[in-house]
């Protein structure tokens, strides 16, 4: 007789299912604890412990000694490798053999020399498939190697996450064994933990909910977890309900497997090309499993690393790629900062990346991947376009502290008017685990209901956790097309973006930068980084430069393509989101400053910065410096364009542009005044400035006879100071006027020795203006200098490149830089942030010497007619002095000059492909925001011109008109433009 129907209290049933599945209790009973059924230890265990990530021919010659479960290791960022000797007993035949594997350190299982699976308990890899069912004639006995490095899956961090690592942690493994995997039990599992998330996600007052969970109960009542055979009637209940389906408008999820990488940060480098082998020899195991799975992998780098160390998993990922499994994306070298790299730098990040993924992988990339960074410039829409790129995702806006962003499918502007279409998971992660509550986040979130039905769901462990498990397959399959949810589909980017594009016309546009309301600490965090940065830039710009001089010059010279593309590529790494950013633990930091190092001793091209001048006497044309110190010691400066006066303990009283006798500094307050704030963020540390940092404002004051005249005069005028910030930190400062010079340069060293400090530098304006200019890349824009809305106030702290300015209708005031990216403009002040000093992730970080220049310039007119801009390229690019052989040249000699100031030669150097070498790439971009029509002349002996985009590809449109070695360019406000020059031959 059927057991009469009962009253259900919602409470009481879904904790009885919930037990039911549970991992922690009534184990002993329930359905969760017989995912696994028989079990033996491994017949032996041994192994070896190393400080060196060795290859895998040299590890297992090693001498391995007995070990066993529980036995310590380490410590920190050493390596063990095991050998695993096992035996599997004849009575599993027909049955599914898991080896079971659990440590607190990242493991990759090896077999007859190749990697194939990857054990890391956080990303719930802790069983390898030794096969799905034991034939008669199977191999019972068998030895694999187990490679587990010390560190977790975030590193090893002391007491928290983003903490210092802990030099001397310890590690163990804690299980090994084999085992009986059911996976009839999973199978009910996830039905059970989907019907879960199901009521709970609809809640008590959805009819579907209430059947979900009723479906569930009923499960329990037949299901019996020590008879197998009653399994089938539970699983046929789920089915029934799963097999009900949704209506044609249910939203559409694109699922698609997803392992984002630090290519490096709570780790070293090293440690991330095993991170990438574990995770995608682990990600080819589900896709051989899976013919429907896809996955979407980044980062040319890490995949140029896993060729070069794991050959064989490499081309294994080449066959899926073929297959449409395997889905390259992204397009760049790095998931790199958006905010910080040069816009050079960031068209380089495009060119070797698309250029690796072509020619590895038989395609350039359709669309930017970009999920985890700190903003985005506004010139990366026309970047993209200009490098085959106009569909974008990211989502790390989600993470705004203040202003949640409007959107989740749009289209961005760009500073040029360029137009990407961008997508940001509406689920606000990029590692999901296909959870329902994740699927039904995914649609109510959505910013943009109505105007689009599809959205992507990138799934997977992050950082090493091996990316998607078979769970997550499972559950997402399961969810194709229920009732009551959303459609899943495991898709690709190419769908995911076809679909988005079918529906485009009712999308609404972003203009400008997309700006992230945190994280803007990591403009100035490891100053040394961001110093290496900008000068690394500078030099392989001019080694670009002259090997290009030399290439047209002379028909014996060979360009150094290869050795340059191996340094761009060092820069590129080091542009990483948590490397040029400083959110990076010590090691890496020190890894970063010695790709740096091997930057500045690039082939010598026999050039170096120009020395000072030995004669005293500037030209009879220009005025020469006058240096005065006053009787209460202050000290003027004056070279006849601006004069500067500087109170005796080194503020800026007063500084005046001559030719009007404007005064820049505002009436009462002093100019290149230091100030500390107390630096104490929420949490990340490394990253964060908080807003109300600018409360603890504390000027630091200087005594009185410190300032000292140094250069008297004549091409350079110079007084200097010694500040004492504190007791344990102190400053000293050149302040220089040089001959015919429109700006004052304060060159300064600081010895910081600080605990969550920030300094910076401030010059109040005699200028009135509601909004500051920033250089970014191949521009400028604006930001508001008030807090009138909430948007306003979350850019208290922004950055930009070489330079700000705050002007007003016929003058302005500029502040120029040359290493320094954190910057402010409130009211009439213009803030430089110098050095913070968090602790962590790196307790290090910016204590130590540091060197830095600025400059203040004063200007009648706009910033654009005055030469600001060409005012901080040569604060940038000093003067540089090339040894020439025989006599002095008797006239100049210019290889390029252009007939507007509105559009800057940016580059030039030898194109990727060059028949016989002998063709060279210039890029050039309009600096002003306007339309301008600009002449281009050379004296280099062109054959032939025409444009080409940024990957170097030409104009189908064909040659340019060349008129007496000159061409005429018409530009749009921002436009960046490239072109092709091949040369003629040298004369013998």
């Amino acid at each position: 007789m059927a057991a009469a129907p009962a009253v259900k209290h919602w409470r009481t049933t879904l904790e009885r299912v919930e037990k039911f599945v549970s991992p922690i209790y009534f184990s002993d009973c329930n359905l969760r604890g017989r995912l696994f059924g028989d079990s033996c230890p491994v017949t032996q265990l041994s192994s070896f412990l190393t400080p060196e990530r060795l290859p895998y021919q040299e590890a297992v010659r090693q001498d391995f000694r007995p070990a066993q479960v529980g036995d310590g290791f380490g410590p920190t960022w050493w390596t063990c490798w095991f050998r695993v000797e096992l035996t599997i007993p004849e009575a599993w035949v027909g049955q599914e053999v898991h080896l079971c594997w659990e440590s607190d350190g990242e493991g990759l299982v090896w077999c007859d020399g190749e990697p194939v699976q990857g054990l890391t308990k956080e990303g719930e890899k802790t069983s390898y498939v030794l096969t799905d069912k034991l034939g008669e004639e199977d191999p019972r006995s068998l030895t694999l190697y187990v490679e587990v490095a010390c560190n977790g899956l975030l590193g090893a961090g002391k007491g928290s996450m983003i903490a210092a690592p802990d030099p001397e942690k310890m590690f163990q493994v804690s299980r090994a064994e084999l085992a009986v995997f059911r996976r009839d039990v999973h199978k009910l599992l996830v039905d059970l933990e989907l019907l879960l998330g199901i009521a709970k996600g609809l809640g008590e007052d959805n009819q579907r909910s209430f059947q979900a969970l009723y479906t569930a109960n009923q499960m329990v009542n037949v299901c019996d977890p020590a008879q197998p055979e009653t399994f089938s009637v539970a699983q046929a209940l789920a089915s029934k309900f799963f097999g009900q389906r949704g209506g044609e408008s249910q939203h559409t999820i694109h699922a698609m497997g997803h392992c984002h990488i630090d290519t490096a940060w709570l780790w070293p480098f090293k440690e991330t090309v095993r991170k990438c082998a574990r995770s995608w020899v682990t990600v080819i195991q589900l896709m051989e499993r899976n013919p429907d799975f896809i996955f979407a992998c980044s980062q040319a780098q890490q995949l140029q690393w896993v060729k070069s160390h794991y050959p064989g998993l490499h081309a294994r990922l080449q066959e899926f790629a073929c297959r449409g499994q395997f889905v390259p994306v992204g397009g760049t070298w790095v998931e790199m900062d958006g905010n910080l790299p040069s816009g050079e730098a960031l068209v380089r990040q495009f060119l070797q990346g698309q250029n690796f993924f072509l020619q590895e992988f038989g395609k350039m990339c359709s669309e930017f991947w970009l999920p985890d960074t700190f903003g985005y410039s506004a010139q990366l829409p026309q970047i993209m376009c200009g490098c085959g790129i106009r569909r974008f995702l990211t989502q790390k806006l989600s993470w705004n502290l203040v202003n949640p962003f409007p959107h989740h499918t749009f289209f961005w502007e760009g500073l040029d008017g360029s137009r990407v279409l961008t997508h940001f998971p509406p689920g606000d992660s990029y590692g999901m685990q296909g959870t329902v509550e994740e699927v039904l986040k995914t649609v109510a979130k959505n910013q943009d209901k109505g105007r689009t039905n599809h959205s992507a769901f990138l799934f997977g462990f992050g950082d090493g956790g091996g990316g998607p498990t078979q769970t997550m397959v499972d559950r997402l399959r399961r969810l194709h097309n229920t009732d009551g949810l959303p459609r899943v589909q495991l898709s690709s980017p190419e769908r995911l973006f076809s679909a988005l594009e079918s529906h485009s016309g009712q999308l609404c546009t972003w203009v400008g930068e997309l700006f992230l309301e945190l994280h803007n600490g990591t403009y100035t965090t490891h100053a040394q980084i961001k110093k290496g940065n900008r000068e690394c830039e500078r030099i392989l710009h001019d080694v670009e430069l002259l090997s290009s001089l030399a290439l047209a010059r002379s028909a014996q010279f060979l360009y150094p393509a290869a050795q340059l593309q191996d340094l761009w590529r060092l820069l590129l790494l080091n542009q990483f989101h948590d490397v040029v950013t400083g959110s990076c633990i010590q090691l890496v930091a020190e890894e970063a400053m010695c790709h740096y190092e091997a930057l500045v001793t690039v082939p010598s091209m026999g050039y170096a910065p120009a020395p000072t001048p030995t004669s005293l006497q500037p030209p009879l044309s220009q005025q020469p410096v006058f240096v005065v110190q006053e009787m209460d010691g202050s000290v003027t400066l004056d070279n006849g364009i601006i004069r500067v006066r500087l109170d005796p303990i080194g503020r800026l009283t007063s500084l005046v542009l001559l030719a009007s006798g404007r005064e820049a500094i505002a009436e009462g307050a002093m100019g290149n005044q230091f100030v500390l704030f107390d630096d104490v963020p929420l949490y990340w540390d490394a990253w964060d400035v908080m807003d109300y940092h600018l409360e603890t404002r504390k000027p630091v004051l200087g005594q009185a006879g410190t300032l000292a005249v140094g250069t008297e005069g004549g091409v350079r005028g110079s007084a200097w100071f010694l500040l004492q910030i504190s007791p344990n930190s102190r400053l000293s400062q050149e302040v220089v006027l040089d001959v015919g010079c429109p700006y004052v340069r304060f060159h300064t060293e600081v010895h910081w020795h600080e605990a969550h400090k920030f300094l910076k530098v401030e010059f109040p304006a005699r200028v009135r203006s509601p909004q500051a200019t920033y250089e970014v890349q191949f521009g400028h824009l604006q930001r508001p200098t008030h807090y009138n809305t909430s948007w306003d106030w979350a850019r208290f702290e922004v950055w930009a490149h070489r330079w700000i300015d705050l002007s007003e209708h016929g003058f302005g005031l500029a502040l120029l830089n040359d290493c320094k990216y954190g910057a402010s403009v409130r009211g009439n002040v213009l803030s430089l942030s110098l050095l913070r000093a968090p602790k962590s992730p790196d307790a290090t970080a910016d204590m130590g010497r540091h060197e830095f220049t600025y400059a203040l310039m004063p200007h009648k007119g706009s910033f654009q007619d005055a030469g600001v801009i060409p005012a901080a390229y040569s604060l940038n690019f000093p003067l540089l002095a090339l040894p020439a052989p025989g006599p002095a040249p008797a006239t100049a000699w210019s290889a390029f000059s252009l007939s507007s100031s509105a559009v800057v030669l940016e580059t030039v150097k030898q194109a990727e492909t060059s028949p016989q070498g002998r063709t060279l790439v210039l890029r050039l971009y309009e600096a002003h925001g306007s339309h301008v029509d600009c002449w281009l002349h050379t004296s280099l002996p062109v054959k032939e011109a025409a444009l080409c985009d940024l990957l170097e590809r030409r104009d189908p449109a064909g040659p340019l008109p060349l008129q007496d070695a000159r061409l005429k360019l018409t530009f749009s406000p921002f436009q960046v433009q490239s072109l092709l020059l091949v040369l003629k031959p040298p004369p013998n």
